[in-house]
């Protein structure tokens, strides 16, 4: 080998060693240090509501079940990456989390990772769940524990290489997972929207790598499904009062005489349990997003 060529071959090894490195630094699950102290003075009530407010049970429940509280998983929801299927979660040790500890449920909820350190796939919505505060999820974990265990097989995603990669959801997380809210009001209202409720998730529009695209926050989005159109909800296109939404969020009935449809009637289910109070803040918060 020519000494030129062996200079080339030593610089292209160190390239792809760089990179090879980089990427492994990059996808490493994180180590996650938890502070328990709020798991010992967790609520189970307060647990019930972050529950409600949550909606765990909007994709979690089998289709057609109406025990919200039977957490068996297999709903299906269908993309451009494939098929998701909702996991079995209920207290199920064999197929559900009925086997984890605090520090996995927290793991789970705040950073997307399996108690055996893999990413989870952004279907579930941890990027809004990673900003619930700690006692939430402390007071949801005494809650889940009161839950049935139903003993229902899970179901493999369907997913078209190579996003069936787990590995590059840190890749993912990196660029789609920040940490702030997009409202610079922090407060219960923004907290109730972008963390527990977590309503950009369906209403506002992603990136061809499934990213939510925070400059168009709230505008609607393309069905996952592809089978028509999430609505928008900012309000240069929503044209409801606040009391409007209050009402919606109350009992689904539009200010147009219309009613909640599709997945909209689960969640309105939720809402409408949530206090009053709690209803008249997501309002105000849709209400105040910038038309700019």
């Amino acid at each position: 080998m020519s000494p030129r060529l062996f200079i080339w071959a030593a610089f292209g090894f160190i390239l792809l060693g760089s990179v090879a490195l980089i990427y492994f630094f990059v996808t490493n699950p994180q180590k996650v240090e938890i502070d328990t102290v709020h798991l010992r003075e967790a609520n189970s009530d307060r647990g019930a509501y972050i529950f409600l407010a949550t909606g765990c049970s909007n994709c979690h429940v089998a289709e057609g079940e109406t025990e919200k509280t039977r957490l068996a998983g297999g709903q299906k929801f269908k993309t451009d990456f494939g098929v998701f299927i909702a996991p079995n979660i209920s207290n199920s040790k064999e197929y559900g989390i009925g086997g984890w500890k605090f520090n996995d449920f927290y793991t789970a909820i705040k950073f997307g990772q399996s108690p055996e350190g893999r990413h989870y796939f952004p279907a579930f919505p941890y990027v809004a769940y990673s900003k619930i505060r700690d006692q939430d999820i402390a007071d949801l974990w005494s809650f889940w524990k009161t839950l049935p265990s139903i003993e229902t097989p899970n179901v493999e995603h369907e997913i078209k290489f190579p996003f069936n990669i787990r590995r590059n959801i840190g890749i993912w997380k990196l660029l789609y997972m920040p940490k702030n809210f997009v409202d610079p009001i922090d407060d219960r209202a923004t907290y109730l929207v972008e963390a527990l409720s977590h309503c950009a998730e369906c209403h506002t529009p992603r990136s061809v790598m499934g990213g939510l695209n925070r400059r168009q926050w709230m505008w609607g989005a393309v069905n996952p499904s592809g089978q028509g159109l999430i609505p928008s909800i900012h309000p240069s296109d929503l044209g409801w009062s606040e009391a409007d939404v209050i009402e919606y969020l109350s009992s689904g009935f539009t200010p147009d005489f219309d009613v909640a449809s599709g997945k909209m009637v689960a969640v309105i289910e939720n809402t409408s349990k949530l206090s009053l109070s709690d209803r008249a803040l997501i309002a105000d918060y849709l209400m105040r997003i910038s038309i700019d």
